[in-house]
């Protein structure tokens, strides 16, 4: 008799426990899930709470378990982590929307019948625009000015290159900003030709003219945040990596983030200015759980397509060339002294062999006896095998994926065949290291993510070009891609505990794809459309 009413005793118990189910907020299931999390790769089903990835696991597990306020049939759709671009420039991005957009100009002449069209459509005072590339020219040479000139012979005209390394102007800015002939800035150059400017400016003598260029307002800067913000969900990205801001742009960032205006996270690189880095020095890491404010952006050299970026030998295309250092040698390794007394991570754009061969020997130098501080070496485009000995857990590759398929057309001429076969050489990086983040650097490349997949997997532009991939050798795995685009640039901003991955007690951060992009047709990739953008686990495209 004892052992039947024990019996019934545990039916009863049961009964009760299964018609009690846990509350939460969101319950999604039938969904494809690489939850991008080693000890449980692949799910079909996840539970969100307060913003939280709760629980992950099957249908019917999760569905006996949890009851929620609000559920998801996902139908088999694709879901992986909140997407993250370790490496952009998302205000500016905004900015570019109020501007003259020159992206996938095939011609001089093709950059100022635009610049014609937009000034009669906007009637600014100061006209700005950004994305032309001689590169992609017939004529593959720098612009001059005088045509500039003649169109806009009052009104100001400063156009900056694709890369951001080079400007080209018109007489008016150059008076405004008084640059003459006799005019020198260090780290850079102002082209001339027979005892005249061009009119073209590379890297540092492009602040004399930044500095003349009206400031937007308050209300233009706020709309080209919610701008990027927008562009930015739907293409499936969550946070992203913002690669230099001012103090003054961080704290309207920050402010429009605690009124949830702005709901994306930010990982922001604070610009290396003598005045700024006093002051974040002064302040400390700040952080929050939109916006995490711990690294100083800091120029070694310039970009390759400008020829600013700097070779331990000459430019194969120009006898005698070697770029230059946007920084001195000595400030560089000054900085870095001070960098490593502090909380912050030092996060250095380095293109060209030397530069880099400089900022990872600095950084091995000046971290000796430390470890896990994660200085980023930003673009680490040309680098000589003999450096891959200094990476250790200290330092973190941040790369992007489309430069090479950008750039594969005429790096070749750059720095020769043989110089080429260390250039983004991204698997050999990711050997050494053992993690990489991938980012975009857009607006210098396209927002799209999917390209970013397409470029590190297949080595092809989005012509399917070439067939067999460019420097194929260096692909990286869908799954290492994957992880570059979510848990590994998670790790590069130290939040790998808070995001990257679906995993119980990070934010609920998730995209809904239309294919399988682990899956689907290598050339398929670049046309992958996100269904849904969730930021812990609200909608929010």
């Amino acid at each position: 008799m004892k052992k039947i009413v024990l019996f019934l005793g545990s039916i009863v118990l049961l009964i009760s426990c299964q018609k009690t189910k846990i509350q939460a907020d969101l319950l999604v299931f039938n969904a494809n899930v690489y939850t991008v999390d080693d000890s449980y790769p692949k799910a079909e089903a996840f539970v969100v709470k307060e913003g939280e990835f709760l629980a992950i696991g099957t249908n019917e597990e999760l569905l006996h378990l949890y009851a929620a306020t609000d559920t998801l049939d996902a139908k088999g759709k694709t879901i992986v982590p909140g997407l993250i671009d370790a490496h952009c420039h998302f205000y500016r991005l905004g900015l570019q929307q109020q501007k003259v957009d020159l992206t996938g100009t095939k011609s001089y002449d093709e950059v100022l019948k635009r610049l014609v069209v937009f000034q009669e459509e906007k009637n600014l005072s100061f006209i700005t625009g950004r994305g032309w590339d001689q590169n992609d020219w017939e004529v593959k040479e720098y612009p001059s000015k005088e045509i500039l000139d003649s169109l806009f012979p009052d009104t100001p005209v400063a156009l900056t290159r694709v890369d951001g390394h080079a400007m080209l102007v018109n007489q008016k800015v150059l008076d405004m900003a008084k640059i003459t002939i006799d005019t020198k800035v260090m780290g850079g150059e102002i082209l001339q030709k027979d005892g005249a400017l061009l009119g073209v400016l590379i890297d540092n003598p492009m602040g004399l003219v930044e500095a003349i260029i009206p400031e937007p307002s308050r209300d233009e800067q706020i709309n080209a945040l919610m701008d990027a913000e927008k562009i930015n969900f739907g293409y499936g990205l969550t946070t992203i990596d913002d690669a230099g801001l001012s103090p003054k742009v961080i704290a309207l960032i920050d402010s429009l983030q605690k009124r949830n205006k702005l709901k994306i996270r930010m990982y922001a690189m604070v610009s290396n200015v003598p005045e700024y880095v006093d002051y974040y020095l002064q302040k400390g890491v700040y952080k929050t759980d939109k916006l995490n404010v711990s690294s100083f952006k800091v120029y070694a050299d310039g970009a390759l397509g400008s020829r600013g970026a700097v070779l331990k030998k000459p430019y194969s295309d120009q006898e005698d060339h070697f770029g230059a250092m946007v920084i001195g040698n000595e400030d560089f390794k000054e900085l870095a002294k001070r960098l490593v007394l502090s909380d912050f991570q030092m996060n250095t754009h380095a293109i060209g062999d030397s530069a880099n061969a400089l900022v990872m020997k600095t950084y091995y130098d000046v971290l000796q006896g430390t470890s896990n501080r994660r200085w980023r070496v930003e673009h680490a485009q040309v680098v000589d095998s003999n450096e891959f000995e200094l990476l250790d857990d200290n330092l973190i590759m941040s790369v992007q994926p489309t430069h090479a398929t950008s750039d594969m057309y005429w790096a070749d001429e750059r720095l020769g065949l043989e110089r080429l076969k260390g250039a983004y050489a991204y698997k050999k990086l990711l050997e050494k290291t053992g993690r990489l983040a991938l980012g975009t650097d857009y607006p210098v490349e396209h927002v799209n993510p999917f390209y970013t997949f397409y470029a590190a997997v297949a080595r092809k532009d989005l012509k399917q070009y070439p067939k067999g991939g460019f420097q194929k050798e260096n692909a990286l795995t869908r799954e290492e891609t994957l992880k570059g685009m979510t848990l590994w640039a998670a790790y590069s901003n130290f939040e790998e505990l808070e995001k990257g991955s679906i995993t119980r007690g990070k934010f609920a951060d998730f995209v809904i794809l239309e294919e399988d992009i682990m899956k689907v047709d290598e050339d398929k990739i670049p046309t992958i459309k996100v269904n849904a953008t969730y930021l812990g686990g609200e909608k929010v495209y």
